[in-house]
């Protein structure tokens, strides 16, 4: 199976440990702060999100464009076998999403 149509459960995690583990230490540094500076406490809290929510955004934007490549760039007698892991893997995506 070719990287372009490998399915989407076997790919790397959203985040890389290092990217979590930051952003996580940006929640709980904005948690900790809190008593003395509420409003810096939030805005922190909020920029973190923002940049966890843009991560994700990007993430399964480039999923589905590997997705539709493996099917797209194939001719209107595409391989049924080609077409089919790709519908599996679009399934897959869908369901990740929704258990969010």
């Amino acid at each position: 199976m070719t990287d372009v149509t490998k399915s989407v459960t076997n790919e790397a995690p959203l985040l890389t440990l290092d990217e979590r583990d930051r952003l996580e230490l940006r929640v709980q540094e904005a948690v900790s702060r809190f008593v003395d500076q509420p409003r810096s406490a939030v805005e922190e809290a909020d920029h973190a999100v923002e940049d966890i929510l843009g991560r994700f955004t990007d993430a399964m934007a480039q999923r589905r464009r590997t997705l539709r490549t493996s099917w797209q760039e194939t001719d209107d007698s595409a391989d049924t076998e080609q077409l089919r892991l790709a519908l599996r893997d679009y399934r897959e995506l869908a369901e990740r999403l929704l258990r969010i």
